[in-house]
């Protein structure tokens, strides 16, 4: 498992062109404030303030008269998950599990993206921390620790509770008797009125070809933790955020690209069950960002696919699914040093790895499918802009939307044909050529896919008219003129089924099911493929 960590992270060093410089809400920072996409380095253990041990302690301490009380009865438990493969990854996922691949009771020296555990042989998936309530049921087969039993006060935390117990002050008398008074925010230290926050703010980026003003980050997650206290929640569509739990403390914030529309970024659950972004420690009031093309590239390029895919899922929804939306739970992972999309659609189905073609690609791209077990590849290098970033970004999420109203047999035949082209032009080219064998579903697929992007893009930005694919073997245009003519994309995706193996077959369901737009199509078929 740590030489394929190691490679990932040698693949991901390429991934980042740019510097690590990001953008506040109002003002530049650095990486040296917490931003990393490396390993992340532990320091030494920390005691954990929420233990019950250490809030029996803080209790007495502030409320010496509850000295006569029983001991404190654990909320939680502070666990660690050993899976033994993905399945049972999956499994502690649907459960709802909030887990991080690193424990929780550690002083962080490095943040960053990963961490995987000397004592884990190669091989095998790192330890999953994560905290769970005294009620859980633990999956039967899936190998867990039982670390610690934690107290985590449910009672308002802006008000005394009702048995006359300021849990306010017991969690800050946790903190000072452990060693953790660091932590605290200023007003806690000298024996001020606790200050405490529910972390707010916003997470935007700027499409200066759209607005001269950011727009949200949407959908994205965002989370929040000071040990094993954890606070979620999604951005709405202007990308602002509020926990509904509150801090003392400045906890860790960072992004995890599992978007509330049902898609994720990164790889599978050997490393990550989504790409994650780090902020490191923040204000408990909250974090705010804004970023934009001249920000960590990786970062920047993460947001504007979620909003692509968040944006191209929308649209389905408004047609009521007459555009066809990509398969819950799709996972794509970015390639900054490829310009070829390869929508493997591994994940939900289609095995490449009995691809005669796959034997002729590097090393490096047959390690890449078979560990991340992907749906699409998207690669992004000479991308700059969120313009340019976005419609590609639409592109991929076309081509699953797609795969959504085939077949697994009709995939297949489809991916073969891009396998095969990109081992033929070493990774350069995965469109191939008219009359290359199967070039029949390429026509198809590629076809709907530049269409689809030429359209949105086109609703998003007023006066669009850079189309992408127009000089290619295949025609987008074909669909471009119906769409113009009347026959928009509501009317034309449900045509994309298994049935259609050729762009022939296309043109008779058309017909057949507009036959009052029978002049227009045999126009269009006229002008761009006849």
């Amino acid at each position: 498992m740590r030489n394929y960590l190691l490679f990932i992270a040698s693949v991901s060093l390429l991934l980042s062109c740019s510097g690590k410089e990001y953008l506040d809400w109002n003002r530049p920072v650095t990486g040296d404030e917490g931003f990393s996409h490396d390993e992340i380095v532990l320091g030494e253990k920390l005691q954990d303030p929420y233990s019950v041990e250490n809030m029996t302690k803080a209790l007495i301490s502030v409320h010496p008269s509850a000295s006569g009380r029983a001991t404190l009865e654990p909320t939680h438990f502070y666990v660690r998950f050993l899976p033994a493969d993905a399945s049972q990854m999956q499994v502690l996922t649907d459960l709802g599990l909030e887990l991080l691949d690193h424990p929780l009771d550690y002083r962080i020296v490095r943040e960053g993206d990963w961490y995987h555990d000397p004592s884990v042989p190669e091989g095998e998936i790192t330890w999953q921390y994560g905290v769970v309530p005294v009620s859980f049921e633990f999956p039967q087969g899936i190998r867990y620790e039982r670390l610690d039993d934690c107290y985590l006060p449910e009672n308002d935390p802006s008000t005394k509770a009702a048995d006359g117990i300021d849990w306010d002050a017991v969690e800050c008398e946790a903190y000072r008797i452990t060693g953790n008074e660091d932590m605290l925010q200023p007003a806690t230290k000298d024996g001020e009125i606790s200050v405490r926050a529910n972390p707010q703010g916003r997470i935007a980026i700027l499409d200066p070809a759209y607005d001269e003003d950011p727009v949200g980050v949407k959908g994205v997650k965002v989370c929040c933790n000071s040990f094993v206290k954890f606070a979620t929640c999604y951005t709405d569509d202007e990308g602002y955020y509020r926990m509904s739990k509150s801090f003392s403390t400045d906890p860790r914030y960072r992004l995890v690209f599992r978007n509330v529309r049902g898609f994720s970024q990164g790889v599978n659950f050997i490393l990550l069950p989504a790409s994650v972004s780090t902020f490191g420690r923040q204000p408990s009031a909250g974090y705010s960002v804004t970023l934009d093309s001249f920000s960590d590239r990786r970062l920047f390029m993460r947001c504007v696919v979620n909003n692509a895919g968040y944006d191209y899922i929308d649209a389905s929804r408004k047609s009521s699914g007459a555009i066809s939306a990509p398969p819950r739970d799709l996972r794509i992972w970015l390639l900054d040093m490829f310009g070829f999309d390869l929508p493997t659609m591994m994940h939900h189905g289609v095995l490449m790895e009995t691809m005669a073609t796959l034997a002729d690609m590097p090393k490096e791209i047959t390690m890449l499918i078979k560990i991340i077990q992907q749906d699409v590849i998207l690669g992004l290098s000479g991308e700059e802009s969120y313009q340019d970033v976005y419609r590609r970004a639409l592109r991929v999420f076309a081509y699953s939307g797609h795969f959504n109203r085939t077949d697994k047999d009709w995939w297949w035949n489809y991916l073969q044909y891009v396998a095969r082209s990109l081992v033929e032009s070493t990774l350069q080219d995965g469109f191939g050529s008219r009359g290359d064998s199967g070039f029949e579903y390429a026509e198809v697929a590629n076809t709907y896919a530049f269409y689809c992007e030429n359209v949105l893009c086109r609703q998003r930005y007023p006066g669009y008219t850079d189309f992408d694919g127009t000089t290619s073997w295949f025609f987008p245009q074909l669909l471009m003129y119906l769409d113009d003519r009347g026959l928009g994309l509501d009317k034309l995706s449900p045509m994309f089924t298994s049935d259609i193996a050729d762009m022939e077959s296309l043109r008779a369901k058309l017909l057949s099911y507009y036959p009052q737009f029978k002049t227009v199509i045999n126009e269009a078929y006229a002008r761009y493929r006849d």
